[in-house]
């Protein structure tokens, strides 16, 4: 089938209480991954394309690989922009083909936030492309997201809400504790602004961070509102480890296939272990 925009899974997620996983696209072999999974699983997912990864594969090669992956699956996907930067990089994934963008404009202040979404939604939606935006910012490093602990600030419910209802996105990501990058110590997310953002506006939360959080804190998170989850940099992570660890015991390895099929393998493990932790298997 072809790529889809969010909007035909999400809100049937955050009223049923799954998620669905957006898993970043990163080259051939993460996207082999991440469709194996969730074809085993019968998942949703999304496809999170960062403008760092827009840079390194190309955006024909990234299209081209998502349309493939969703022709072959035959589940509904989403090509995403993850973190844009702009209303210019919004609008040339749209152009290129991706079926949903995200606009990160929790560095400006509130008003220049709201009005530059504002601007996205309005051609975004008549393209049938959905769009998340983002209040409050979350700390950590991730591709092209690098934000200070010092400077990372929770999002205030009633700025989230009204942000809703002045720029109409498809999803909002608001910072509730989570960080980019893996965790040294244990994430304490605020489940109350969850619920009373969630509770107030119709359309899905979204959790950026993923990687790294306890199980229990996942599944609370989803109860009270999350429906997107992003995960990264644990299949980076897992990737990495694989290919460290075949090259480690055979220096005589110069075959990519030798290194790479086994990094697919463990990220397929990933995806999978996120898909049912989430709920969203058997939901496509």
């Amino acid at each position: 089938m072809p790529l889809v925009s969010m909007n035909e899974f999400l809100p049937r997620a955050k009223a049923e209480k799954f998620a669905v996983g957006q898993f970043n696209l990163n080259n051939l072999e993460f996207a082999q991954a991440i469709v194996e999974a969730a074809m085993e699983e019968k998942s949703p997912f999304i496809f999170g394309v960062s403008e760092g990864a827009l840079r390194y594969m190309g955006i024909e090669f990234t299209v081209a690989l998502a349309e493939a992956a969703a022709k072959k699956s035959g589940l509904p996907i989403a090509l995403h922009l993850d973190h844009g930067s702009s209303f210019d990089v919004a609008m040339k994934c749209i152009r290129a083909g991706f079926t949903s963008v995200m606009f990160d404009g929790s560095h400006y202040p509130f008003e220049e936030n709201v009005r530059l979404t504002k601007e996205i939604v309005k051609v975004a939606h008549a393209m049938g492309v959905s769009v998340e935006g983002e209040l409050g910012t979350i700390g950590g490093v991730e591709d092209d997201v690098s934000v200070d602990e010092a400077d990372a600030a929770l999002a205030k419910p009633e700025e989230a809400i009204r942000f809703y209802e002045e720029t109409g996105v498809d999803a909002l990501a608001i910072a509730v504790g989570t960080a980019h990058g893996m965790y040294k110590a244990e994430p304490k997310i605020r489940h109350d602004i969850i619920e009373e953002v969630s509770r107030a506006i119709p359309v899905p939360l979204v959790l950026h961070g993923g990687s790294g959080v306890p199980d229990d804190q996942i599944r609370k998170s989803i109860e009270f509102g999350i429906a997107k989850i992003n995960v990264n940099t644990e299949n980076q992570v897992a990737c990495t480890a694989s290919i460290r660890e075949v090259l480690a015991k055979d220096d005589k390895v110069i075959d990519p296939r030798k290194y790479l099929t086994p990094a697919r393998k463990a990220m397929t493990e990933v995806v999978r272990s996120k898909i049912r932790l989430f709920g969203s298997n058997n939901k496509a």
